[in-house]
């Protein structure tokens, strides 16, 4: 009987990305409109420059993925192809390589060459894409959804410091974002961490540690920026 069984290493791509995108839309986005507010501009400037970050940071988070992936996707496809060429002008060879690659693996000579026979049969290609070069069906690069992913991702961890520097006068603005900010980044950090198997109280506190420099960094530099512009 075939049965799944439940691997947290299964989702460790989506996750990765996921959490990548949303912390960052989240950090980057906060960041920049606390850094407004502290330099005293108003609050259509506020949230002016904080729409064109989750904009930008979206698109540029997209295009980041399509080249990134995409190049792994361009180098996937030249392995496979050399693998295709290689089955069909030397496929004898192919099979023994195959047969090595599980008796290094721990099956018996005899066993590894009736594996791979039975695997050549059923799928040359695929065998050597999974047993040879790793590459599984799972994992394999997909740029316009890796794009779109983590276009949304940001796009998702943005909107909600955004939307509290619309809803709350200059005077109280600084603190709310903030404040929210890092609640956010907290529940982020715990619920990434317990998907992945890992402590819920140290996967808050990191995230939240460095949510809290960025924000302190830009409030600085706005601050500064802010005393020279009133001088």
């Amino acid at each position: 009987m075939r049965h799944r069984e439940f691997h947290r290493s299964d989702r460790v791509g989506w996750l990765r990305a996921a959490v990548l995108g949303a912390n960052d839309g989240l950090i980057s986005t906060s960041s920049l409109v606390v850094g407004v507010a502290a330099a005293h501009q108003g609050q259509g400037a506020v949230v002016a420059a904080g729409v064109a970050g989750l904009v930008a940071g979206a698109l540029s988070m997209a295009a980041g993925e399509y080249v990134s992936v995409s190049s792994q996707a361009d180098a996937e496809a030249a392995d496979l192809a050399r693998e295709r060429r290689e089955l069909a002008t030397s496929p004898e060879y192919e099979r023994a390589e195959l047969a090595g690659i599980y008796v290094d693996r721990g099956l018996t000579p005899d066993l590894a060459k009736q594996v791979a026979d039975q695997l050549t049969a059923h799928d040359a290609l695929g065998a050597h894409a999974r047993d040879e070069l790793g590459l599984l069906e799972t994992t394999r690069a997909r740029p316009i959804q890796a794009a779109v992913a983590s276009a949304a991702a940001f796009a998702a961890g943005a909107a909600p410091p955004l939307a509290l520097a619309m809803m709350f006068p200059m005077d109280a603005l600084t603190r709310f974002v903030m404040g929210g900010s890092l609640v956010l980044l907290a529940v982020l950090g715990a619920v990434a961490a317990r998907l992945g198997g890992a402590s819920m109280m140290a996967g808050a506190a990191r995230v939240v540690f460095w949510g809290a420099v960025a924000m302190a960094g830009t409030s600085l530099v706005g601050r500064l920026f802010g005393a020279q512009g009133a001088s």
